[in-house]
């Protein structure tokens, strides 16, 4: 169903069930799955596919042009998924040449209020960007992570799966997988347990991410630590993302605890 005053470009693919509420744009080049719902007031323009089962709610923006002075104009696109719910006045950017020009939004997300997603990001699934989050250019963000209201994430910055960053925190820094950061300026202050726990992983496995998370941060020699670990946890299918994480990638430091 489409509402008589929505504008609806006639080159734009719209599928079966799809709701487009009052005073709705929608471009020319836009995909929009089935089942999807646009509440009211919300402009989708761009190269812009979007999957099945989403709810879009009012005066969200999607998909027009990234707010970064290299953008001149290329190619570029925004690909969301299924099941997300974006509330009011969401924002959400296409790639830049520099990022490989797409912008990736996965599954069941949560994006409340006001939050703003740049160019070149990579939003994996389950993911909770609490209100008023705002996501810099190239971040990438793992599954089942959730970030505080108010926070802000520098460019380039990785939050890794199952982490937690808690308000108002400035993330400069890579937060490791099921890591617990917060802070003016983003220190590691724990693991996720609430997290783990609601994802039912084991106490057994609990357990071993704690002792590797204290030893590999005992001391700010970090990567000199991993080494001492035993086999028993570098082989814990849990560590090993927490391994894997910290070896990836060299763009941002690693958020360390306090004082390290």
């Amino acid at each position: 169903m489409i509402h008589k005053t929505a504008i609806v470009d006639k080159k734009a693919h719209i599928s079966n069930n799809v709701k487009i509420g009052p005073y709705c744009i929608i471009g020319p080049d836009v995909e929009i799955g089935s089942n999807s719902v646009l509440h009211s007031h919300v402009s989708i323009v761009g190269n812009t596919k979007i999957g099945e089962n989403n709810q879009i709610f009012p005066f969200s923006s999607i998909g027009t042009p990234p707010q970064d002075l290299k953008f001149k104009g290329e190619k570029n696109s925004l690909v969301i998924g299924n099941n997300n719910k974006l509330r009011e006045y969401v924002n959400i950017n296409p790639g830049t040449k520099q990022g490989g020009g797409i912008t990736k939004i996965g599954d069941n997300n949560l994006f409340m209020v006001y939050c703003h997603v740049a160019h070149d990001c990579k939003i994996s699934n389950g993911i909770v960007l609490a209100n008023n989050v705002q996501v810099g250019g190239h971040v990438h963000i793992e599954q089942n992570a959730v970030v505080g209201g108010s926070c802000a994430i520098h460019q380039f910055s990785r939050i890794g799966e199952s982490a937690m960053v808690g308000g108002m925190t400035g993330v400069l820094s890579d937060v490791i997988p099921y890591g617990l950061s917060m802070g003016n300026r983003n220190n590691l202050m724990g693991i996720n347990l609430i997290g783990l726990r609601r994802s039912k992983v084991s106490n057994e496995n609990i357990k071993k991410i704690q002792l590797a998370y204290e030893l590999i941060f005992k001391t700010k020699s970090f990567r000199d630590n991993i080494e001492d670990l035993n086999s028993d946890l570098k082989n814990n299918v849990f560590v090993k993302k927490i391994l894997n994480f910290i070896n990836s990638d060299k763009k941002r430091p690693i958020s360390l605890p306090p004082n390290k």
